[in-house]
C-alpha cells in the first residue's frame, strides 16, 4: 500500500512532546512515521495538526474538517489523555467522539490508524488512582475502532511500553526513545515493508527500582509537573493556549526531515 497523503491529529503526543527535534521544537512519533513512508517511497505529503491539551471533542470540533479537506489517504488519530485528566470523565461520550471522528475518515476512504496508552502506575504510584478510567479510556479506544475500521496499535497490552525508559520525565509523554518504538509500532500495523515486531521486544538490562529511588522520583516528579499542571489548572490555562499546529498544510516530507 502506497500514502500519498498523510495527516496526524490529535494532542501533544501527536505534536510530538517530548522528543527534541534539535531546533527547539519536537520531532515525535509523526514525523517518525512520515521519515519510514518516505524512505519507502521517496516523498509524501504530510500535515501535523496536533495541539497540546486539546480533548477529543475539542480535535473533532477544530481539526477533523480541516484534516478531511485535504483528502488524506492515512489519518493517524490520537486522543484521550486530555479527557481522562479532566474533573469530570465521561467513557461513553469519549467513545462516541472517537467514533464519530474515525468513522468520518474510514467513509472518506482514508485508513485510520490509533493506539492505546499503557499501564504507567508501576513508575507513577499517583496514575493509580486514574487506573480504572485509563482502562475505560482504552476500551473506549476499541470499542470505536471495533465499529469504525480504523486500525488499534494495543501498546497498552505490550509490556513494553510500560518500561519507564521509554518514558519522558513528566511520565505523561514518550522520549525519543519511546517515539521511535510508537512510530515502528505503526509502521507496523499498516503492513508497511521493511517493518518487523521488534518495537515489541523488551529493552535489555533491569530497571532501577527500590523505595528509596521510588520516593526521590515521586518527589521530584511532584515538583516539576504535578503541582505546576495543578497550579495551571486551577487558573483555567491549558498548554495548548497559544499553540497552533507545526505543519497545518500538506507539504512534502523527505526521509530525514522536510
Amino acid at each position: 500500500m502506497r500514502f500519498e497523503r498523510y495527516v496526524a491529529i490529535g494532542d501533544s503526543t501527536v505534536e510530538g512532546l517530548d522528543d527534541p527535534d534539535g531546533h527547539g521544537g519536537y520531532r515525535g512519533w509523526a514525523d517518525r512515521l512520515a521519515d519510514h513512508i518516505a524512505a519507502i517511497q521517496g516523498t509524501v505529503l504530510y500535515a501535523n495538526l496536533g495541539v497540546r491539551g486539546q480533548t477529543t471533542r475539542q480535535i473533532l470540533d477544530s481539526q477533523l474538517a480541516p484534516a478531511l479537506a485535504m483528502r488524506p489517504d492515512l489519518v493517524v488519530a490520537v486522543s484521550g489523555t486530555n479527557d481522562l485528566l479532566r474533573r469530570r470523565f465521561d467513557a461513553a461520550r469519549l467513545r462516541s467522539d472517537i467514533e464519530s471522528m474515525q468513522r468520518a475518515l474510514v467513509e472518506s476512504g482514508v485508513t485510520v490508524i490509533t493506539f492505546t496508552l499503557p499501564d504507567l502506575s508501576a513508575i507513577m504510584p499517583i496514575a493509580r488512582l486514574l487506573r480504572t478510567r485509563l482502562f475505560a479510556m482504552n476500551q473506549a479506544i476499541r470499542d470505536a475502532a471495533a465499529a469504525s475500521g480504523a486500525i488499534v496499535a494495543d501498546m497498552a497490552a505490550v509490556p513494553v511500553a510500560s518500561d519507564p525508559r521509554l518514558w519522558s520525565d513528566d511520565r505523561l509523554h514518550a522520549n525519543s526513545a519511546g517515539h521511535e518504538r510508537i512510530a515502528r509500532a505503526l509502521a507496523w500495523h499498516l503492513g508497511l515493508p521493511r517493518t518487523d515486531r521488534s518495537w515489541a521486544d523488551p529493552i535489555p538490562g533491569d530497571v532501577p527500582r527500590g523505595t528509596a529511588i521510588l520516593i526521590r522520583a515521586e518527589a521530584a516528579w511532584m515538583r516539576r509537573h504535578f503541582l505546576p499542571w495543578i497550579w495551571r489548572h486551577a487558573r483555567g490555562i491549558s498548554s495548548g493556549d497559544g499553540i497552533t499546529a507545526k505543519r497545518s498544510e500538506l507539504s512534502a516530507w523527505t526521509a530525514r526531515g522536510q
